[in-house]
């Protein structure tokens, strides 16, 4: 500024009074005459609040430099519980410290006011004796997430029904067929698109593709050729009568089992402490949308006097510990012990120093028990845990010994299930029927996650990446050993760590003494399961202390194992490996901001077996961040899925595929669960006469279609219509009329499954509407409905009762139908329900 414009300020005591007041002061006012005489002139020393770098000392030094100084000090928190606890620390250090959430509370010299809010930055005005201070200042900032995008709820794992040209699909009337694509039809000034399905007698059917969710996917084209259904044959009407027999059966089996343990009562926990939410923001990263979601909904299960069941299913790496840490402090608040079963003891000894360091500042006492501990120190933690004086316990198997007695145990937490033998399981179930239980895994088994998709389980799923997470780089090819030199040379020229995994005990030493002379500058150790528990546990520790290059391993590292500094994975011989398998290994490198290397290694010249070959060409498709539910689901379709009770009904799920069966499991279970009645149990079929389809010129790639048509179809409310329209915008631009006539026929179809019409034909002036035989109308009120559209609508009570609505006459008077118009009347027929 030039000389003649010099700021013109208020008076300092105003400003001091105002900012120490937490309110705001008009620090200038520009007198805009260019060269007007200033009669008064203030120079004023503004200073940026230097940044202590989560050093509390240096605080706590310039803290007591203002005291003496008689400085007004604002020091703002984004929590209130943080900025009690921190006004409590300063008060413990001789400051005159205080906590308040007056908004107009005026600071006095030489005092600090601790309160809630949040500033970019903070500020010193040495003339004013008033500093402003932020957190952020004192423990550094926290990197902002990216605003996570959701697409409709329960579509997690939609991409397995995707459908390509000649893979193999059930239509729940018609049985199994072959899909062959899309095709577009015009019939008068109508145009819609049909599903053709070719089957077995050569007979083809074509499907609106409003009927689109009656339609599973039964295996991809590559699969082992089914036997198909015959147009008009009873082959699969006797077929589905029998698997819906015996799906009631295990749907009986599965509601007993699981009613059993949620008709028991359980333990109520209390609600949050101040503890809890202090310890929850004491954690140093930003929480994903999906992992807040998981933890609010397993306290409410944790509050409830219903025994909790929950599964938490997340990728490697997506936050599931946290979840089980939070479950575990919460119930240590009631004075309850908890068990964190791990399924090797190297897992257990990682999630023990996680337990550990998470709460060092609170008084809660864990005990680990695995290989890596001496007799004596085992028997300590026995008596400790029995007398009630040790509240978490980490552990392998060895948890489920019969020594290890509890005095009030209050959770259980199982990591990765699958991982336990039986008779491991069955002592789990033991301790399963009067505790909370959490069950956390990154690749489900097919019992598990049938479970959970039917709603006998709850279940949580994280697929939101951490913050700065990149996927994978994975690499399927033939052993190549220059290859592996490379690899590793790259990843040590950025000062990172690899492991090598080779699955044979006998010759891993020879393993190791060969990628040393590939790779001489490396420090190359080796570690399996049969080793020493002193030695194991001494070679784990170097490497994660960075002491070793290269760790050559059998699949010990498989779970859990958190190194941010091992970036790159070579696996020996991956044709060996089941698919959840490879991806929990795969899951071991790219924990950091990092990319990351995967090299999926096959014997040279060696022919796979087609299920090797599905897998490896799997392992490589699902690159993604947050593929581990979709891996699970892609394993079930390679190894034909097996069955939730037993080997037994394998046969069941090959007969209808695994869609359709979970369907029918899932109508199966509700219906025992009384959640569904036999009236409801009928499907609705539409046919309007609109065009009703997705241009190619709109969406182009046909399997995107495909799952846009399965999606709308299964719209059921305004809320989801609208949803689907955001989605649309978003990802395709302005939505076509013939699509919004899509998304109108959808929840016309919802709405009349909900009055019992199983069939909606309708041309330009008249349409018909079938009834449910079993519907519970107020058959006297019909004669009173009839009267009511004055000519325009008939009942017809044949075997399958209709009503008949004519456009042009009586309350009719418009020429042609519309949507409304037949909304109208299904609003009408409503009103004849029972109450």
């Amino acid at each position: 500024l030039l000389p003649e414009q010099t700021m013109i300020l208020t008076p300092f005591k105003q400003v001091s009074a105002k900012l120490a007041r937490g309110g705001t002061a008009v620090l200038s006012g520009l007198d805009n005459r260019i060269g007007a005489a200033v009669k008064k002139t203030f120079s004023v020393q503004v200073q940026n609040m230097n940044s202590y770098k989560n050093s509390f000392e240096l605080l706590v030094k310039d803290l007591m430099q203002w005291k003496k100084e008689r400085y007004r000090t604002v020091l703002l928190c984004p929590s209130h519980t943080r900025a009690r606890r921190l006004a409590s620390e300063l008060m413990e250090q001789g400051l005159n410290a205080y906590y308040s959430e007056e908004e107009d509370k005026t600071v006095e010299e030489g005092d600090i006011l601790v309160t809630y809010g949040s500033l970019h930055r903070g500020f010193l005005y040495p003339l004013l004796r008033f500093a402003v201070i932020t957190e952020s200042a004192i423990f550094g900032v926290r990197k902002k997430k990216p605003a996570h995008k959701t697409g409709l709820s329960g579509r997690k794992i939609h991409h397995f029904t995707e459908l390509s040209n000649g893979d193999y699909v059930v239509h729940e009337t018609y049985g199994l067929g072959i899909y062959r694509g899309t095709m577009q039809q015009q019939i008068g000034r109508v145009t819609k698109d049909y599903i053709k399905i070719e089957y077995g007698d050569g007979g083809n059917l074509y499907i609106p593709v409003t009927q689109l969710d009656r339609i599973q996917k039964y295996a991809d084209s590559d699969a082992k050729a089914p036997k198909l259904s015959r147009l008009g044959g009873q082959d699969w009407g006797r077929t589905k009568s029998r698997v819906q027999k015996a799906v009631a059966n295990i749907a009986k089996e599965l509601v007993e089992l699981y009613a059993a343990r949620r008709d028991t009562p359980g333990y109520a926990f209390g609600e949050d402490t101040p503890w809890q939410r202090e310890f929850e923001e004491e954690f140093p990263y930003d929480e994903t949308d999906d992992q807040l979601r998981a933890i609010a909904d397993t306290k409410r299960d944790m509050e409830s006097t219903r025994i909790m069941d929950r599964l938490v299913c997340g990728d490697v790496g997506y936050g599931k510990t946290e979840i089980a840490i939070r479950a575990a402090f919460k119930a240590v608040q009631d004075s309850k012990q908890v068990v964190y079963l791990a399924p090797t003891t190297i897992l257990a000894q990682q999630v023990y120093n996680t337990f550990s360091e998470r709460m060092k500042n609170y008084p809660v006492t864990i005990e680990l028990l695995s290989r890596f501990r001496s007799s004596a120190q085992i028997k300590a933690s026995l008596e400790r845990l029995k007398e009630g004086r040790a509240d978490i316990v980490v552990g392998t198997h060895r948890v489920l010994s019969k020594d290890v007695v509890f005095k009030d145990l209050g959770l259980l937490v199982i990591d990765e299930e699958q991982r336990f033998g039986v008779t491991h399981k069955e002592k789990i179930k033991q301790l399963k029927n009067s505790v909370d239980v959490m069950t956390l895994s990154a690749t489900p088994i097919p019992r598990t996650l049938h479970m959970s998709l039917i709603g006998i389980r709850d279940m949580s799923v994280l697929d939101e990446a951490p913050a700065d997470r990149r996927p994978i780089q994975t690499y399927v090819m033939e052993m190549n050993w220059e290859m592996v030199r490379e690899a590793i040379n790259r990843e040590l020229a950025r000062d990172g760590q690899v492991y090598y995994v080779y699955n044979r005990v006998k010759d891993i030493d020879q393993i190791a003494s060969q990628i040393s002379k590939l790779v001489p500058d490396a420090v190359v150790a080796y570690a399996h399961g049969q080793m020493n528990e002193r030695q194991m546990e001494q070679i784990m520790m170097d490497f994660v202390n960075g002491e070793i290059d290269v760790l050559v391993s059998t699949t010990i590292i498989e779970t859990g194992l958190d190194i941010p500094n091992v970036n790159t994975i070579v696996i020996h011989d991956a044709d060996r490996y089941g698919l959840a398998q490879l991806y929990q290994l795969r899951g071991r490198v790219g924990r950091s901001s990092r990319t990351a290397f995967a090299f999926i290694l096959y014997q040279k010249g060696k022919l796979l077996k087609e299920v090797a070959e599905k897998r490896l060409q799997a392992i490589r498709e699902y690159t993604e961040l947050g593929s581990g539910v979709r891996i699970a689901m892609r394993d079930l379709e390679i190894r034909g899925a097996g069955n939730i009770l037993g080997s037994e009904q394998h046969g069941h799920m090959e007969a209808v595929g695994y869609d359709l069966y979970c369907k029918m499991l899932n109508e199966a279970v509700r219906r025992e669960k009384g959640e569904l009645t036999q009236e409801e149990a009928f499907e609705t079929v539409i046919d309007l006469p609109f065009s009703a389809f997705i241009p190619e010129t709109y969406v182009r790639s046909e399997s995107a279609r495909i799952d846009l048509y399965k999606r709308i179809a299964a719209v059921e409310t305004e809320e989801e219509s609208m949803e689907m329209v955001d989605e649309l915008i978003d990802r395709f631009g302005s939505v076509p009329r013939s699509v919004m006539s899509l998304l109108e026929a959808a929840l016309f179809k919802a709405q009349a499954h909900a009055v019992y019409v199983t069939e909606v034909k309708a041309q330009e002036t008249s349409a018909k509407l079938f009834l449910y035989r079993q519907a519970p109308f107020k058959v006297e009120e019909i004669p009173k409905l009839i009267r009511l559209y004055n000519g325009a609508l008939r009942f017809i009570p044949e075997e399958q009762p209709l009503f008949l609505l004519a456009a042009g006459r009586g309350k009719i008077q418009e020429k042609s139908l519309t949507i409304p118009i037949l909304k109208n009347l299904l609003n009408d027929i409503k009103l004849l329900l029972l109450p």
